[in-house]
């Protein structure tokens, strides 16, 4: 599945669409039922998820790659524990995702209870902002790769699909983040360096 990325120009991208591209605030498309098996619907998830492995970040939607279509793929690999202080991973409900990838997803809402944590963006680089999401959600949808048709999430899990579905609908984490936490991440660094540095948009 994996394969090494290059520069490319055309969508489906190798990087991530950054805030102020267009395919970022439209409504991705449902893609059509006779186009769900077709080696372009096969190819476009390929990308995706070589786009997710590549720069290890845990969901990515095809608007990122410059694709309207409703397509999300989501991963939370088990060695990302490593990474994470024990008391964050617990504090956010963290636990391991595996390969998942829905086309046309639908998510619904099956929780009350909110929680507001940090939450970054790979198309609002080098920025992060707390952000309330619900605990617990359902997701149904087409399932590619061993992906069951329905699945439960909570927890960070379900944050990361609440993320990734706002993506089709043309809404970014920002439009939801409490405005007084947006933080650059990398400001303590521009200090040290006399502001003689910049957020990478490759890896």
């Amino acid at each position: 599945m994996s394969r090494e990325l290059t520069a490319r120009t055309t969508p489906p991208y190798n990087h991530f669409t950054q805030i102020g591209d267009p395919v970022l605030r439209q409504r991705a498309v449902e893609v059509e039922d006779d186009r769900i098996d077709s080696n372009e619907i096969n190819d476009i998830v390929e990308q995706m998820v070589n786009v997710l492995r590549h720069y290890d970040c845990v969901g990515v939607a095809a608007p990122q790659l410059g694709v309207p279509l409703r397509i999300i793929v989501m991963e939370f690999r088990e060695g990302k524990r490593e990474l994470i202080p024990p008391a964050i991973y617990e504090q956010r409900k963290m636990a391991t995702l595996p390969l998942t990838v829905f086309i046309n997803p639908k998510l619904e809402i099956i929780g009350d209870v909110k929680h507001t944590h940090p939450e970054g963006c790979m198309s609002v680089r080098g920025f992060s902002a707390h952000v309330p999401r619900y605990d617990r959600v359902r997701v149904t949808g087409i399932g590619k790769l061993g992906t069951p048709a329905q699945l439960e999430l909570e927890g960070w899990s379900a944050r990361i699909a609440q993320h990734e579905v706002d993506h089709l609908n043309g809404i970014v984490c920002i439009d939801r983040m409490d405005v007084s936490t947006f933080t650059c991440v990398t400001w303590e660094q521009i200090n040290a360096a006399g502001g003689r540095a910049v957020i990478p948009f490759d890896k």
